[in-house]
């Protein structure tokens, strides 16, 4: 795989554009990312910030940071100058903040003077605060003010650091949650079912069973589902086994088989990877088709 990794990188090069899974040296470099503390890991998957100062004599022009479809969302606080979001084939110039659902390939573009803060969330606090339907956001960067106060926000803004962003945000977060105590069963239901499923290898999990378990009935599952993911239960756990199993053969071929995953056979994966790399994001070079193919030799 690390002969996949270089024929990317040179084909890419020239483009100025990285791709996630597969340059992965530049989103570990070149980003900050920590994880919340433990009582907010239900709702946030990590916070983040990016450092490319040193990369502006390397790409004067700017270059973009090219990511595929993923559960929950990101609040994005900008912290300096305006820049451009691709959500699958869509362009949204961005002068402030957004709020991003996350089950959409996404391409940013970034230029000398761009500085973002972000939050991944699996599952935004928002919903304790306001009734809020996130199936209704998708294709699209939203304004942050509605689901973030823009107090918090500015005081965000005006922090001198990254750590004293997520020490703001961190404490913000776990006070609502201390206002809510008892409105976290929905929450809870879905979060630790994604963990499970997630941990297990389990994609395909009966989710009658799993609604019976919580005296619920499925209805109502995929109704949490939906208010707290914005998808539905299959979408979300498809997102997440095509994820994980994109990791594991980008990182260790050798010991990948299809089989971990619950696909029938290597055909089984090859067509749901496919339908996964294969993105309007990445349409004017087509990176992915080149590591496709290597990847269809090795299966």
């Amino acid at each position: 795989m690390a002969e996949l990794n270089r024929s990317a990188y040179l084909y890419l090069s020239n483009h100025m554009q990285h791709i996630e899974f597969f340059h992965t040296d530049h989103f570990e470099n070149n980003y900050h990312r920590v994880p919340p503390p433990a009582a907010l890991s239900h709702f946030i998957d990590f916070f983040w910030e990016t450092k490319f100062d040193a990369l502006w004599k390397q790409y004067p022009k700017g270059f973009s940071d090219a990511q595929f479809p993923n559960i929950g969302y990101t609040y994005i606080i900008n912290l300096g100058t305006p820049f451009v979001m691709q959500v699958d084939d869509k362009k949204f110039s961005m002068k402030t903040d957004g709020f991003l659902p996350r089950y959409n390939a996404i391409e940013c573009f970034h230029k000398p003077g761009n500085h973002l803060f972000g939050i991944k969330f699996r599952i935004s606090p928002v919903i304790f605060e306001k009734k809020v339907n996130f199936s209704e956001y998708n294709g699209y960067i939203f304004p942050l003010s509605y689901l973030l106060d823009q107090k918090i926000i500015d005081r965000v803004k005006n922090a001198g650091s990254f750590d004293d962003r997520t020490s703001i945000l961190s404490k913000y977060f776990l006070s609502v949650l201390a206002k809510h105590d008892g409105s976290l069963q929905q929450v809870n239901i879905v979060s630790n079912l994604l963990d499970r499923c997630f941990q297990k290898n389990n994609f395909s999990l009966p989710l009658e069973k799993e609604a019976a378990k919580n005296k619920i009935t499925l209805r109502t599952l995929q109704r949490y589902f939906e208010n707290c993911t914005g998808i539905s239960s299959k979408k979300a756990l498809q997102i997440m086994r095509i994820r994980k199993a994109v990791a594991h053969i980008v990182n260790s071929p050798d010991n990948f088989h299809h089989s971990q995953y619950g696909y029938f056979d290597h055909s089984h994966f090859y067509k749901h990877l496919r339908s996964f790399l294969d993105k309007n994001t990445l349409k004017n070079i087509r990176p992915h088709l080149v590591i496709l193919h290597s990847l269809k030799k090795k299966l």
